[in-house]
C-alpha cells in the first residue's frame, strides 16, 4: 500500500499551556488543516475546495488522545479517505511526532458535500468521487521545513 497523504506542522507557542502541551480542542484544528491541504493534493484542481467547486461541511468528529503533542514538536499528520457515500465522506486521521512510530491522536471527520449557496446536500460528483477515493496517497506538504 502506498503511503497516506502527509501533512508537517510545527507546534507553535500559542496553541499551548503552561505546560507546553498542546491545548485539546487544538488536534480539531490540526484535523481540519490536514483535511485542507489533503484536499489540495487529492481533487482535480488545488481550488475546488476553495472556490465553491467542492463545499463540505462537518457533521461529525471523534478524537482520540492517546499521548499529548507538546510546544515546539514538528507533527506528521497523516490523511486518508475511509468512506465515500452519496453525499457525504469520512476522512481520518492520525497525527505522531515526526519521525516517531507512536500515535499521538486520531479523528475521524464526516463532512457532507453541500451546495455553495444553498448550503442542501447535494450528490459527490463522480469525478470526485473518483479523486477522493485515490486519495493524495504518497503527497506530502510541509509547513514545519522538516523534509529538507
Amino acid at each position: 500500500m502506498t503511503a497516506p497523504f502527509r501533512l508537517y506542522i510545527r507546534v507553535r507557542y500559542q496553541e499551548c499551556d503552561a505546560q507546553h502541551v498542546v491545548f485539546n480542542s487544538r488536534y480539531s484544528d490540526y484535523a481540519d488543516f490536514a483535511c485542507f491541504e489533503f484536499m489540495r493534493a487529492a481533487l482535480p484542481r488545488p481550488t475546488d475546495g476553495m472556490d465553491g467547486t467542492f463545499e463540505i461541511q462537518v457533521v461529525r468528529q471523534v478524537i482520540e488522545w492517546k499521548s499529548p503533542a507538546r510546544f515546539d514538536n514538528v507533527l506528521e499528520i497523516s490523511t486518508w479517505v475511509s468512506r465515500v457515500g452519496t453525499t457525504s465522506l469520512v476522512l481520518n486521521t492520525e497525527m505522531r511526532r515526526a519521525g516517531e512510530p507512536d500515535v499521538l491522536a486520531t479523528t475521524e471527520t464526516t463532512y457532507v458535500q453541500v451546495d455553495p449557496k444553498a448550503f442542501t446536500k447535494r450528490a459527490i460528483e463522480p469525478e470526485m468521487r473518483a479523486a477522493l477515493e485515490a486519495g493524495a496517497r504518497g503527497k506530502t506538504t510541509d509547513q514545519a521545513g522538516y523534509l529538507r
